[in-house]
């Protein structure tokens, strides 16, 4: 429990960003696990080339918020870029 009133401030910002944090770390997943799904369905290319967009966009905003290091970022999006191309 906390003592201070700045340790009681503590306590609310740290629950407000663990859960912007979750939330958005969520949508990274998400959208990476939506692009491996339509390369393994064998969807049609531009299906798949929009989802890989739409990954890399939310990996960028991700690792700018600081949710992800931005090392982990362009692995991420380095393992995606491969997969796509190995479509061809």
């Amino acid at each position: 429990m906390a003592n201070s009133k700045s340790a009681e401030k503590r306590v609310r910002q740290t629950i407000k960003r663990t859960a912007r944090n979750k939330a958005t770390k969520s949508k990274f997943n998400n959208d990476i696990k939506r692009f491996e799904k339509a390369v393994i369905n064998e969807e049609d290319k531009d299906v798949v080339e929009k989802r890989l967009r739409q990954a890399v966009k939310t990996i960028d905003k991700t690792a700018m918020k600081g949710v992800i290091h931005k090392n982990k970022a362009a692995r991420v999006k380095s393992r995606l870029m491969k997969k796509f191309n190995e479509l061809n």
